[in-house]
């Protein structure tokens, strides 16, 4: 069993900055990309970025891109998320998750995720 824990979460002013961790508890474990999601109240959970672990390509929604970086350090089994110039709406609980193989629902849906982190709080204020 694989687990994610994320750190990194807190209260902001909009504007502001954080940087999201999460880190995987086994080193080797069949893992084809990690991934950040989010779920704001009454909302459903929605993607936010992608790394393929291997070659380290990326993907964003377009709520994030050009604000937000996904990265990630082989040697600390752990990825990023940084994210810069953040709005109120921005507020969330943020979820780690790694997709073990390539799936055709592909890396923006949440079903083709197979581990998951207890997620981190992320509150923007105004």
């Amino acid at each position: 069993q694989v687990q994610l824990v994320e750190s990194g979460g807190g209260l902001v002013q909009a504007g502001g900055s954080l940087r999201l961790s999460c880190a995987a508890s086994r080193r080797t474990f069949s893992r084809y990309a990690m991934g950040w999601f989010r779920q704001a109240p009454g909302k459903e959970r929605e993607f936010v970025a992608a790394i393929i672990w291997g070659g380290g390509r990326t993907y964003y929604a377009d709520s994030a891109k050009g604000r937000f970086t996904i990265s990630k350090n082989n040697a600390k089994n752990t990825v990023y998320l940084q994210m810069n110039s953040l709005k109120p709406e921005d507020t969330a609980v943020y979820y780690c998750a790694a997709e073990s193989s390539a799936r055709s629902s592909g890396l923006g849906s949440a079903e083709g995720y197979d581990y998951w982190g207890q997620g981190t709080q992320v509150t923007v204020s105004s």
